[in-house]
């Protein structure tokens, strides 16, 4: 699946990977979460209001439609936390595990 942005004319930023819902995948230096996660998977996580996903609103940190979590349960905003390599960031939040509280896991 190819993501909806689009990397145009791109020069000399060097790559890393992180790992999105235990995929890997490719962000650039200077990358945001968000950018990553869309350059790759296309969405940003459930809707609360459906079966869609969502892929952002804003994109600058106003919306809050961005919130994801690193794989320790800190929750972050995409758009506005840059990508570093090893991140690990979960779009999807496991409400038994939550419920049950081995999530966050430490």
């Amino acid at each position: 699946m190819t993501g909806r942005f689009v990397r145009v004319a791109e020069r000399g930023r060097s790559t890393f990977k992180i790992m999105i819902d235990g995929i890997a995948c490719e962000a650039a230096e200077g990358d945001t979460v968000l950018v990553a996660l869309l350059s790759t998977v296309r969405t940003v996580r459930d809707s609360e209001f459906g079966d869609g996903r969502r892929a952002g609103f804003c994109l600058m940190g106003a919306c809050q439609d961005c919130w994801v979590w690193c794989e320790d349960g800190t929750r972050l905003r995409a758009c506005t936390t840059p990508a570093t390599p090893g991140m690990a960031i979960v779009t999807r939040l496991n409400l038994s595990e939550a419920a049950e509280g081995v999530w966050p896991r430490a």
